[in-house]
């Protein structure tokens, strides 16, 4: 029989597999300017490029954890790998804007089925505590490395081989991966895995999309408006019908039995409140700088380096401060740090220029490496060995709901405050383009500023264009505002559940996954 790959081996493996979504999930952030421009996008539109992906990422990632306990791990990154590589090449070929959402949702699928079996591959090998508590910092370590390199690296490309290049570098990483995956990962499964869930999958899926079809285009047809509203309320019914399919589950997607516990609960909504509030802004932030600051695509993937590289720097001392401060705390902390760096962020754009954007950066990059693997290690320690695909289909559902959802309600506020900002701003000076407000902030806010200016005559557009860049500042103040005060109040409630202790079950679910 041939012998057991080296565990360091397997580790590397598998988190390379997870690097590879985290750098193709940062790598287009620089470049949505550049996408709005080429293919004729608004905001919404490149909203759309975002949120295609992560949305079919988030609803395929508790059936893909059930699909990598019931199948094998091994099998589901091999399968995952084969379609990321082909829906990378359609992404690069796309010809429109709808194409390439397309590609981007199927590219979300294969993320998914990449991201749920390499976590559930480490929870089944690391299983002791110690090892487990190394092999996640390694793991969140390799995510925190690959943010660092991953909006520079996008900006390089952006600038010199055009957007498109983003997507082509992917097929090459697959390839190499693929090989690794085959020399390096064993073959695991759970014997006693759950039947696949299309109705539990399709009504989670569902109210997902209807949630962020609602958010993306409330600002074209108004919140209060009878499709918002429609949309939102279709998204609840969904929900519940998709916890009572889970309920009437003998072995269901998600154990409801977890939700019995307030210390899963709490860190849960610590990895919701960390991907809204700080992950996030991975794709947000080089908005503002090239929209705000005029940087380049190459200028603002260096702009996001204090951010990034704070996030790779302090997940050492979270590993430390973990030896002497009790789970609720160091969440609390995290998020402190968070909410501190939005709302420096906010006071550093009303001043100007990038040095102090730079400086609140590095408060938030800190906040976001003490949480990055302390989320992930803490809801795996829930659950045993054998439900460690649904463990990490749950925790990483989490993970990008809350981004995709963070997305569409900040990418709201910003298109909201920006319109009303210009709008006030062209009341004295351009009183009669005051009907076209609307489609020239949905450029601005997507950074197509010339598209924007065509909108008015051209006598205008020398007065209306610092309007509008001022415009679009004031809107992303109000968005890491209302972030920053977000992650405040999460660090409170999370603190508070994170000290109940896991409920005892009688051969139960938590019991058997106590650390």
């Amino acid at each position: 029989m041939p012998s057991q790959p080296s565990a360091r081996f397997t580790l590397f493996t598998a988190s390379a597999v997870c690097a590879l979504i985290i750098l193709d999930t940062n790598i287009v952030a620089v470049s949505l300017p550049s996408i709005a421009r080429d293919l004729s996008g608004s905001f919404a539109d490149i909203e759309w490029v975002v949120s295609a992906y992560l949305l079919a990422f988030a609803a395929c990632l508790l059936p893909a954890g059930s699909l990598a306990d019931r199948f094998g791990r091994r099998r589901l990154l091999l399968l995952g790998l084969a379609l990321f590589g082909l829906a990378s090449l359609a992404c690069g070929a796309a010809p429109s804007l709808l194409l390439l959402d397309l590609a981007r949702a199927a590219k979300g699928v294969g993320a998914a089925l990449l991201l749920t079996a390499a976590l559930a591959a480490i929870g089944h090998r690391f299983h002791e505590p110690q090892e487990r508590l190394r092999a996640w910092a390694f793991w969140g370590a390799c995510m925190g490395a690959t943010i660092t390199f991953a909006p520079l690296l996008g900006g390089l490309i952006a600038s010199t081989l055009g957007w498109r290049w983003i997507f082509y570098i992917n097929l090459p990483l697959v390839a190499v991966l693929a090989l690794m995956v085959l020399r390096s990962i064993e073959e695991s499964r759970d014997s006693a895995a759950a039947r696949l869930d299309p109705l539990g999958s399709l009504t989670f899926a569902g109210s997902l999309g209807y949630l962020i079809w609602a958010l993306i285009d409330a600002n074209r047809v108004g919140w209060d408006s009878a499709p918002t509203l429609g949309r939102l309320v279709i998204a609840g019914f969904l929900f519940g019908l998709f916890v009572m399919v889970e309920r009437s589950q003998e072995r269901p997607m998600i154990d409801l039995a977890l939700m019995r516990s307030g210390r899963f609960i709490g860190a849960l909504l610590g990895m919701f409140a960390y991907a809204a509030c700080a992950q996030a802004m991975m794709t947000l932030l080089p908005l503002y700088l090239q929209n705000g600051l005029q940087f380049s695509a190459l200028a603002a993937g260096a702009g996001m380096l204090p951010f990034a590289l704070a996030m790779l720097l302090s997940p050492r001392l979270g590993l430390r401060l973990a030896t002497r401060l009790a789970p609720a705390s160091l969440f609390a902390l995290g998020l402190l740090l968070v909410g501190l760096g939005n709302l420096a962020c906010a006071w550093a754009l009303g001043q100007g220029g990038y040095g102090h954007f730079a400086l609140a950066s590095l408060v938030l990059g800190a906040g976001a490496g003490l949480l990055n693997g302390d989320t992930q290690k803490n809801i795996m320690a829930c659950v045993p060995r054998t439900r460690t695909g649904m463990a990490s289909g749950l925790s990483t559902t989490t993970r990008f709901s809350a981004i995709v959802l963070a997305i569409g309600v900040f990418g709201g506020i910003l298109a909201t405050r920006t319109g009303e900002l210009l709008r006030e701003g062209m009341a004295g000076l351009a009183p009669q383009a005051l009907d076209r407000v609307g489609d020239m902030a949905t450029r601005v806010a997507a950074g197509d500023l010339q598209a924007a200016l065509a909108l008015v005559e051209p006598g205008l557009r020398e007065v209306v264009s610092p309007l509008a860049r001022q415009a679009f500042i004031g809107g992303f103040e109000a968005l890491l505002q209302t972030a920053g005060w977000a992650a405040l109040g999460f660090a409170v409630l999370v603190g508070v559940l994170l000290t109940r202790p896991l409920p005892e079950q009688d051969g139960g679910l938590l019991a058997s996954g106590r650390s």
